[in-house]
């Protein structure tokens, strides 16, 4: 059996119209094509729906009894295809989103908030991975998309860079490179550094500046965290190289910490990453749009590395 959806509303339009030109006009058809569909439809059915007369149509018994079911069953389907529709205009459901431990713990936040401020309906799920480990969930799509730093190998994935930002210099307040009038890499040189571990995605960026201006340097210790890195810096084991993004955010300041950018200046390119070739669903680029807004909106705020600016405590 081959009945069609067409066949079936052209049917309920001529059993509401008792007519065939009504009917055509209410369904945007002629009067010969609504004959035509409903010839079909018994056809299909082996049954007479209606009685034809030049005065008038009626429907038959079968023609009733088919009337009653489809109308609730058609009205059930409208339903269901304008609760689908709404998934484009209403935004509800859960994004999943990973991002790198660095851009967890300075970005994320703001964009979770704000999140479930604006879309009161959408959950927006963080998972806190190392860089490959974020850049893997995104190509084996167990999340909708990543917050990364910019990958080595993204011709997979389509990648939008959202914001930009220098490195700095952490060390004691009392620090002598705190009383330069301007701390430049090579000026590290001689002095032991904490640095982020090498599965952090500025590591390489970090280690590829040393090697050219500072070679002379010795890491004593390497972690996962900023928050890590200023607890070390403030005991005293030396002194660190963090993203901006970890000294720029609001909390308690420490008296014994202080930060100064790092020149030349070199950026670290933060990105948004979903697979290549892959739409992303009316909800998911809510939540990307939402992340490159904050992070825009990140990139207006005024220098946080000003000269003798303290640092954060919390990273």
């Amino acid at each position: 059996m081959n009945v069609t959806l067409r066949q079936l509303r052209v049917f309920l339009a001529v059993a509401h119209e008792r007519n065939f030109s009504r009917a055509g006009e209410t369904v945007g058809l002629t009067q010969p094509a609504v004959s035509r569909s409903i010839t079909d439809l018994e056809q299909q059915l082996g049954l007479e729906l209606l009685h034809r007369s030049t005065r008038e149509v009626e429907l038959s018994d079968a023609g009733r009894m088919l009337q009653g079911r489809i109308t609730r069953v058609l009205d059930e389907l409208d339903a269901a295809l304008l609760e689908v529709r709404g998934l484009a205009t209403q935004p509800h459901g859960r994004v999943r989103v990973a991002s790198s431990p660095t851009l967890s713990a300075h970005l994320m936040p703001q964009c979770i908030a704000l999140c479930a401020q604006q879309h009161p309906g959408l959950q927006l799920q963080l998972l806190d991975r190392i860089q490959q480990g974020a850049l893997d969930s995104v190509r084996a799509g167990e999340v909708d998309f990543g917050v990364v730093i910019d990958p080595t190998e993204p011709e997979d994935l389509h990648c939008e860079t959202i914001l930009s930002e220098p490195f700095c210099l952490v060390c004691p307040a009392d620090h002598a490179l705190v009383q330069l009038p301007e701390v430049h890499w090579r000026d590290l040189a001689g002095h032991p550094l904490v640095l982020l571990d090498h599965a952090s995605g500025s590591r390489r960026l970090i280690d590829r500046v040393l090697e050219q201006h500072a070679p002379g340097c010795q890491v004593v210790q390497e972690v996962g965290h900023t928050t890590t890195i200023f607890s070390m810096v403030q005991a005293g084991l030396g002194v660190a190289v963090v993203p901006q993004l970890a000294v720029a955010e609001q909390g308690v300041a420490s008296a014994q910490l202080a930060h100064r950018l790092l020149l030349p200046a070199v950026e670290r390119q933060i990105m948004l990453v979903h697979r290549r070739h892959r739409r992303l669903a009316p909800v998911v680029q809510r939540v990307w749009d939402l992340v490159r807004g904050v992070a825009h909106a990140r990139a207006a705020v005024p220098d946080a590395a000003a000269p003798r600016a303290r640092a954060r405590g919390q990273a």
